[in-house]
């Protein structure tokens, strides 16, 4: 977790891999992040696992789920209860199961009303 990143109440971080949040991510209420799951085209369904990278200024939204190996990028929004399964780009907004681009913000950094960088 680098610099303002933030995990709310309830984020479940099921970190069997790394799970990384970049300066200022937010990772609301009850969202899920996963880092493994189960290879189903094997008999034994053995364990598999990939981390995931939330980066700089991202916000996963209440009761999102992401999953093994999502990278979401700088500024973009997993909305509530979206499931991403794959790669979010930078500054898109998702929503859904599974996930698909609605829209895009402004992944600018602008100057808060206290003089700082957000």
């Amino acid at each position: 977790m680098e610099a303002r990143s933030c995990l709310g109440p309830g984020v479940d971080c099921y970190s069997v891999d790394q799970i990384s949040l970049g300066p200022d991510a937010i990772v609301s209420q009850r969202a899920f992040i996963c880092t493994a799951s189960h290879d189903y085209r094997s008999p034994g369904l053995p364990l598999t696992t990939a981390p995931v990278e939330i980066g700089a200024d991202a916000w996963i939204a209440a009761e999102a789920f992401v999953g093994p190996g999502v990278t979401v990028g700088a500024g973009a929004v997993v909305g509530a209860r979206a499931v991403a399964v794959r790669d979010v780009p930078p500054g898109a907004v998702v929503v859904g199961n599974p996930a698909r681009v609605v829209s895009h913000r402004q992944t600018e950094r602008v100057v808060t009303m206290r003089g700082t960088q957000r």
